[in-house]
């Protein structure tokens, strides 16, 4: 690269961070525009405005007095299910070691999961689901009229409600069309785990609801905040859901996405947040499927909003036997369930993916056996990985060393033939690499072969539930990052200032200075290094502290093996026998590699072009 070239690519990086800078909208003009969009979004009708927003609280101690003085509709009465529509709300729990699962009778459902073994980064309990901005509910088609059992009152039959020392307890919300004609909800709960059997009968109703009438499943609900960062939240929550084939797929998590799936039966659904996810899974799947997925900006205590519609597939029996996962996003227990549920945590795409699931994890979780801090497990990691990717490191050094010794023949061909001829340059360089037996990207391969490696930790850190709420030195949360100052929102930075990532940028810096130092690199190519490490400052900033620290302790690593190869690495003994390849007579039959074989045609079709003399018209 001369001079020029430089010099116009760091005007346009200067050009470029500098628009940014100056002409970002304030964070005022971008809530209003995302409202605006996600409003404009509804109404074209490329998402649903969920139920979940206009859902009220109903306090069940006056719901009685209520009930008194309100006269009731007699119309209403008489239509299926008619006597359902009046009662009073009432809830019935079911618990085990792991969970507590608040049953409401108002619709039969899920009213609220606390997690026991968990807390919300403020130390508060980890609750999944909030109450009435839950929803779930049968349609379907009786007589004229359409069902929807979200707001009917349920009889609870009560078994073994609170099992947390038992092997299972078991709880029936019936909603009864007479003394003979029913829907059962039977929920089941096992002494542990963050399973509950949900069964779905309906019982003497073969009349009553209409034979076209599909039966599906409305369930809508919100992902309560439970980090530190919301941004960061919302960045990895999402809908995910399974097919019976066993593919997975997900909707988008960075905008309002909905998704239609009639061409395969959906096998699970999972309302994902960053660490936790309430699953809906299906036995013999789903036969049709509508997904949807949104983000109210203005809500600064829910991170998104999502909703299924769901065509049950129901046995002989005509049961629909399901089951709900409500729990961490940690690999191990999400496998442990079955049915691929580990497969909606993000482990990146194409080969980072197979990177993170078949060799970064399975190192991990044998290092976490040792119960050791994570902080040290990550060092651990760290080592690991640097000792087998050492050859590649000594063979990237090793070639590196090799253009040290030769740039000042280097130096002396450009002396002869001048920078005004950089094509007759390039090929003269060539010349001396052939001879010398040196290849110059030599340098450059191997560390292209472990880049593939180094952005998979930038998918596996973040994902990684194991982080959330462990500490290390200062650092109280790996999963998160490390502030060590607040400030009102920069462009770039944010609103913080992460101390790892700082760390980390600095550590950078100082490699690449020494970088250059091995390389030989001179003039301006010496300072175009330090560009990089300035953007993952402002990239970085907000990432879990877990993942800079990967990152500076991967520098400091590398500066070690370094130092080591360069004790064993002689520029005299590379200098002579560099010297005795040059002296080696070139063998004709050898056939020159096939890239450096194109940089040569090239540069000689280059030069040809450049000698010719113009035809003459």
């Amino acid at each position: 690269m001369d001079k020029n070239t430089f010099t116009g690519l760091f005007l346009i990086m200067i050009i470029m961070g500098a628009s940014f800078f100056f002409m970002k909208p304030n964070e005022a003009d971008l809530k209003k525009e995302r409202i605006q969009a996600h409003a404009d979004s509804i109404k074209r009708g490329q998402i649903k405005s969920p139920a979940i927003t206009t859902a009220k609280y109903v306090d069940t101690s006056k719901v009685k007095a209520a009930a008194v003085n309100k006269p009731v509709d007699s119309a209403l009465l008489k239509t299926p299910f008619g006597a359902t529509t009046i009662g009073t709300e009432k809830f019935v729990t079911l618990e085990n070691k792991d969970i507590s699962v608040k049953l409401s009778t108002q619709g039969g459902k899920v009213y609220a999961v606390e997690l026991k073994e968990f807390k919300t980064f403020d130390k508060k309990p980890l609750v999944l689901f909030d109450g009435p901005k839950n929803h779930f509910g049968l349609t379907f088609t009786a007589g004229n009229n359409s069902i929807n059992t979200d707001k009917l009152y349920f009889t609870p039959t009560a078994g073994d409600l609170h099992v947390a020392e038992k092997d299972s307890g078991s709880v029936t919300m019936r909603l009864s069309y007479s003394a003979t004609q029913y829907i059962d909800y039977i929920y089941s709960l096992k002494g542990t785990g963050y399973k509950v059997g949900l069964t779905v009968k309906s019982t003497g109703l073969d009349q009553v609801i209409a034979n076209n009438s599909t039966i599906n499943i409305n369930w809508a609900s919100v992902a309560r905040k439970q980090e530190k960062d919301l941004e960061q939240e919302r960045r990895y929550s999402t809908i995910s859901y399974n097919n019976t084939d066993n593919d997975n797929d997900y909707l988008s998590e960075t905008k309002d996405d909905q998704k239609e799936i009639s061409d395969k039966k959906i096998q699970w659904v999972s309302f994902k947040a960053h660490f936790f996810s309430s699953g809906l899974i299906a036995k013999q799947g789903f036969n049709k499927s509508s997904l949807a997925v949104s983000t109210d900006v203005t809500d600064t205590t829910i991170v998104k909003q999502m909703s299924a519609n769901l065509v049950l597939a129901k046995n002989a029996d005509g049961s629909f036997p399901m089951e709900f996962y409500f729990g961490p996003n940690r690999f191990q227990t999400l496998k442990e369930q079955g049915y691929g549920l580990e497969k909606q945590i993000d482990l990146g795409w194409g080969p980072l993916k197979y990177i993170n699931r078949f060799a970064v994890l399975p190192v991990f979780n044998f290092l976490n056996q040792f119960n050791w801090n994570y902080g040290l497990i990550i060092l651990a990691l760290t080592i690991i990985l640097k000792l087998v990717l050492s050859p590649l490191t000594y063979k990237s050094y090793l070639s590196m060393a090799k253009m040290r010794v030769l740039k000042p023949e280097m130096d002396e061909i450009k002396g002869k033939i001048g920078e005004d001829n950089p094509t007759l340059l390039q090929q003269e360089y060539l010349k001396l690499y052939k001879k010398a037996g040196v290849n110059p990207l030599g340098g450059c391969l191997p560390l292209l072969i472990q880049m593939p490696i180094v952005i998979a930790f930038f998918r596996f850190f973040p994902s990684l539930f194991e982080l959330r709420g462990q500490g290390f030195l200062w650092m109280h949360d790996l999963s998160t990052y490390d502030s060590i100052v607040n400030f009102p929102n920069i462009p770039f930075i944010g609103n913080h200032l992460s101390l790892m990532c700082v760390l980390m940028t600095i550590s950078t810096l100082i490699y690449t200075y020494f970088n250059n130092q091995i390389s030989g690199a001179t003039g301006q190519m010496k300072y175009i290094g330090y560009i990089t490490p300035v953007i993952f400052l402002g990239a970085l900033n907000s990432y879990p502290a877990g993942l800079n620290y990967y990152y500076f302790l991967a520098n400091m690593m590398t500066f070690l093996q370094q130092y080591i190869i360069r004790l064993m690495v002689d520029d005299k003994k590379i200098h002579a026998q560099i010297q005795e390849n040059k002296n080696k007579p070139v063998d004709p039959k050898k056939k020159t590699g096939g890239f450096q074989a194109r940089m040569e045609e090239m540069m000689r079709q280059k030069q040809q072009a450049t000698i010719a003399p113009p035809k003459k018209k």
